[in-house]
């Protein structure tokens, strides 16, 4: 279990660096947590092809690592705000990337 905490702290940490230097680009889309969602699929599907769910570095690096770097959370939150502000059509994009864009990272992943 330490395994799992120790990754997640480690992926949080990386999704703030991330997420920080982002912000400096103002830009009014939420790019970094798309990224960092994207990617992070595409790593959870390396993993899952190369490491039994139950594994030492699976634990530390899929569940962990890759559970502290993702946000789903994050990603709910601007979905709301979006809705809050009317931006149907950056709703409807940003929710087909994100959906279908980590859906075809993780097969992407899987397949390497």
């Amino acid at each position: 279990m330490i395994n799992v905490g120790l990754g997640a702290a480690i992926g949080a940490v990386i999704r703030y660096i991330i997420t920080t230097w982002w912000k400096r680009l103002k830009i009014d889309w939420p790019l970094a947590t798309l990224f960092i969602n994207i990617t992070g699929s595409f790593l959870l599907g390396i993993l899952t092809e190369n490491f039994a769910s139950n594994s030492p570095i699976m634990l530390l690096f899929g569940t962990g690592l890759m559970g502290g770097y993702t946000t789903f959370s994050t990603f709910n939150v601007e979905l709301i705000s979006m809705i809050d502000e009317r931006r149907w059509r950056t709703l409807t994009v940003y929710l087909g990337l994100s959906y279908i864009g980590g859906t075809v990272a993780a097969i992407c992943g899987l397949m390497i």
